[in-house]
């Protein structure tokens, strides 16, 4: 096993876990028998040393070794492909490779991914790969590629070559006992290419999803090319037959969807049906009906889920897309016809679907699937897919979300196979948003057998359940954005489309603002205060609250400045209006606008910590890791060749410059490093240095130490380097807190909601506490928003005794204080619950289960929300404002009987 390489590549390559293991599997299973190495060998034997290895290991089932990596669909199997290969070559000098595909659309992905500057290149990141290409030899180029290249000198042309070949293809060309076009004599070749392959002394075989073609006739065709060894990479380690599954018996690596679903590598699959839906009660054709439906239904509202989520995080786009899975031709062409009817939702989806016809065959069939790659764009107008048969490998969709499944499957078959091809995640994680990290199965009338499938304890997955109400008219969602209150009461705010206002409870009414502007004019005017008061938000010392934008010299300066932009010359903003409009009263209007703004706020500095006078930074010391260093010593050798006759030249390095001392090597490297000063560091350098050379010492001896430091010191200056900077820190006498903004505009919030259906009062007692994320509340008189969304009924109960007993509150969006909390690695945004103004603070609200409030998440964002408040408190009294303080309150203490005043004791301290 090569440590270094291994490092490397894992690092290079941004590997998953799953991936480094099996990488680190194939390192070992070379480690512990050589002999995979070599061609004279007793297979039996190393079949035996590998099987003490590893548990599930049986027999390589072929006459070659071969192993096998069964990784989940979505977790990377090509990506782990390129990391077999980049290890083999760089550990083990390996050059030429046997990628074999199941089918055209997998081939294509393949060499697309094999490619250099491609978007999924399997190789970014491989240094010795950009300098010197892999070269790619196909099965529809190998007779001119292929025989190229053997003209070229190793050395100077590609020494790595990687052979991509369909077997599909292949064994088309074998039925009715045919050689297969591979295997016919090239005159160009001397002989046939095959026979070329075979000759080789390093070619290993990489299948990639070697369930498909496993005892097919071309499988026994390509025994003949006598690999080192084989590497195959599937999602399902075993091969249909007419007696069940026959499971793999060479599996050294088992990573299945369970445990992917679980690191939450992929989206988590879930079985749709209608509550209390019995399918005897309905025909056939009102099953499918229903089903098509309600896939519908479900894809409509992830539609608006995406749309949502991309606004609130600033991320691309994704548009999904629905699969029909139709029980053959003519039923495809039905449902085809049904889907862009005006029998089925009014005709909405004509021009929006599409047929896989899976009466063609061959190359036509696959040319036809690769149309659906197409999909994933959002140009590309394709809401539905119908294809007749289940889906095939090689679809790297990432936006399938809803699945409806027409034709006979049992359960085993449909979980493993057709949802397979919908797991993978649009933005490569997950998102904590149920609706966008969720695959739906639409499965009415097999909705009990496949939840039984799941829940067998050999199952590969774990299904989440998903019921839906029956269809009503409240069924659409939209995605709507509610404006700050400030714009709402000066009418220049949109109102969503969710419905009609909602109704009155008791003596509050609960209709939106009355707008203070009418006219258009004063709307323009209104527009342009607001424009202006913007860019005092970056002038904290000019107005270090809103408050002072009240202040008469601050008003007039606003005045002069909203003049100039409502000027025609400065822009059109009172284009279409009457010359009498030009005769109002400015100043009153902006004072009006100003106080609008001023009692629809609630200060929230913008703040920065930073060092102050002089910092002195460095490094802590500290015991060098250096477990996966193991160099060992080796020839310099430079390689040259003649660039008119091709001639090649070597020259052995001779030692470098010989230092004083061993550590020398090491430091002298270090020092070139732009951040280590040799003067500050020199006592650290030369202890991390020896600590090198004593482990070099342990397995070598001086002559091949010094050799190996003067060889690799770069790499060894490297490593250390890295572990340095985790103990890298930065003192300075005082940090001071810089405040870039007193206040800042309050920003738009973004939500899913169910298109037609009125908010609700937020007094109004939700019995069905589950479904309180899809409700929009309103009614409110001391928010700052009219609408709000809440995520549980504490929130909603704690909201209650906020507009009894606060000021003014409302709960901010993401990007409104830009806290950052650490957790592990990642410094996520902390949004709280709420903030809140009374007479004496301004509060910064988390409501959290009880159960929760130990937990890593919970704190680290109040520690992070706590010292804010402490900054924010600190600037607040310089300029007479009001102190911040952050509670944290457990979700069982919120109730209508207790004052604001009796959560103050929740009170969480910098």
């Amino acid at each position: 096993m090569n440590p270094r390489v291994l490092h490397a590549i894992t690092g290079r390559l941004s590997l998953r876990p799953p991936q480094e293991e099996s990488l680190k599997r194939l390192a070992r299973a070379i480690e512990i028998s050589p002999d995979l190495l070599q061609h004279e060998r007793e297979v039996l034997a190393i079949l035996s040393t590998l099987k003490a290895e590893f548990s599930t290991l049986e027999d390589f089932e072929r006459e070659f070794p071969s192993l096998c990596f069964a990784l989940a669909t979505g977790v990377g199997k090509t990506r782990l492909m390129g990391a077999f290969i980049a290890y083999m070559h760089l550990a083990h000098g390996i050059n030429n490779f046997f990628v074999l595909a199941p089918n055209l659309t997998i081939y294509n992905k393949l060499i697309a991914d094999f490619t250099r500057n491609t978007p999924k290149y399997v190789f970014k990141g491989i240094a010795e790969f950009a300098q010197q290409p892999p070269l790619i030899i196909t099965g529809d180029n190998y007779d001119q590629t292929g025989a190229a290249v053997e003209d070229q000198p190793r050395g100077f042309a590609h020494d790595v070559r990687i052979n991509i070949f369909n077997i599909s293809k292949i064994n088309s060309e074998v039925r009715g006992g045919k050689e297969p076009r591979i295997k016919r004599m090239r005159e160009v070749l001397g002989d046939s290419y095959f026979n070329h392959l075979a000759n080789l002394s390093d070619l290993v075989l990489l299948m990639d999803e070697s369930h498909r073609y496993r005892a097919q006739a071309g499988m026994r065709a390509i025994n003949e090319l006598k690999p080192l060894f084989g590497l195959e990479v599937t999602a399902t380690p075993f091969v249909e037959s007419s007696r069940g599954p026959v499971p793999f018996k060479n599996v050294v690596m088992d990573y299945p969807l369970a445990q992917a679903m679980e690191d939450g590598f992929v989206k988590e699959p879930a079985a749709v049906t209608q509550r209390n839906f019995d399918a005897k009660a309905h025909t056939s054709e009102e099953i499918e009906k229903t089903k098509l439906e309600d896939g519908v239904r479900l894809h409509e509202t992830t539609k608006v889920e995406l749309v949502t989520y991309a606004r609130e995080s600033g991320v691309k786009a994704v548009k999904p897309f629905m699969l029909v899975i139709a029980r053959d031709t003519t039923h495809a062409a039905q449902l085809l016809d049904l889907l862009e009817s005006d029998a089925f939702y009014e005709g909405r989806y004509r021009g929006k679907v599409i047929q896989v016809d899976s009466s063609r065959t061959g190359a036509e069939e696959e040319e036809m699937i690769t149309r659906l790659l197409a999909v994933e764009s959002v140009d590309e107008p394709t809401e539905i897919v119908i294809h007749v048969n289940m889906l095939k490998e090689g679809w790297d969709v990432t936006n399938l979300y809803t699945i409806v499944p027409l034709r006979a499957a049992n359960a085993r078959t449909l979980i493993e196979q057709s949802i397979g091809r919908g797991l993978r995640l649009p933005y490569g994680k997950r998102t904590g948003v149920a609706a966008v990290d969720r695959l739906n199965i639409v499965a009415h009338d097999k909705f009990q057998e496949i939840v039984d499938e799941a829940n067998r304890g050999d199952s590969p997955i774990r299904l989440k359940q998903v019921i839906l109400d029956a269809p009503s008219a409240d069924d659409k969602k939209v995605s709507v954005q509610i404006e700050s209150g400030a714009a709402a009461r000066m009418g220049l705010a949109s109102n969503p489309a969710i419905g009609p206002a909602i109704g009155v409870i008791g003596t509050d009414a609960a209709s939106a603002p009355v707008p203070v502007f009418n006219t258009e004019v004063e709307r323009q005017v209104a527009r342009a205060v607001m424009e202006v008061i913007g860019t005092y938000e970056v002038k904290p010392d000019l107005v270090p609250t809103s408050d002072t934008l009240l202040n008469a010299g601050i008003q007039k300066d606003i005045q002069e400045k909203v003049a100039e932009l409502l000027k025609p010359k400065q822009g059109e903003l009172l284009k279409g209006v009457d010359d009498q409009a030009l005769t109002i009263d400015l100043p009153a209007l902006v004072a009006k606008a100003t106080e609008v703004v001023v009692q629809q706020t609630i200060d929230i500095p913008r703040i920065a910590v930073v060092p102050k006078g002089e910092v002195t930074t460095g490094f802590r010391p500290f015991t060098l890791d250096v477990s996966r260093l193991h160099l060992q010593p080796g020839e310099r050798e430079i390689v040259g060749q003649n660039l008119r006759t091709n001639e090649q030249f070597t020259l052995a390095a001779e030692i470098g410059l010989k230092e004083q001392r061993p550590e020398d090597y090491i430091v002298h490297a270090l020092i070139d490093f732009d951040d280590v000063d040799y003067f500050t560091h020199a006592d650290l350098l030369y202890e991390l240095a020896s600590q090198m050379v004593q482990h070099l010492n342990g397995y070598l001896s001086d002559t091949e130490v010094v050799s190996v430091l003067d060889r690799d010191r770069r790499l060894i200056a490297k490593e250390i380097h890295a572990q340095m900077m985790l103990h890298f820190f930065e003192d300075a006498a005082e940090f001071e807190v810089q405040v870039s903004r007193g206040f800042t505009e309050l920003k738009p919030c973004n939500y899913t909601v169910t298109a037609g259906q009125p908010p609700r009062h937020y007094r109004e007692t939700v019995d069905d506490v589950g479904r309180i994320k899809q409700m929009l509340f309103g009614g409110f008189k001391k928010c700052l928003y009219q609408l709000q969304k809440f995520d549980s009924d504490t929130e909603r109960r704690f909201a209650v005794i906020l507009e009894r007993d606060a000021i003014k509150w409302f709960k901010p969006a993401k990007g409104q204080f830009q806290i950052y909390y650490k957790l592990g690695t990642e410094q996520p945004e902390y949004v709280p619950d709420f903030v809140v103004e009374t007479a004496a603070a301004i509060l910064m609200v988390e409501t959290k289960r009880r159960d929760d409030l130990q937990t890593p998440e919970v704190k680290a964002k109040a520690e992070a929300a706590a010292r804010w408040c402490k900054h924010a408190s600190d600037y607040a009294a310089t300029v007479g404002g009001k102190p911040w303080k952050y509670l944290l309150i457990p979700h069982d203490e919120v109730a209508e009987n207790k004052t604001l005043a009796d959560y103050m004791r929740f009170e969480q301290k910098a």
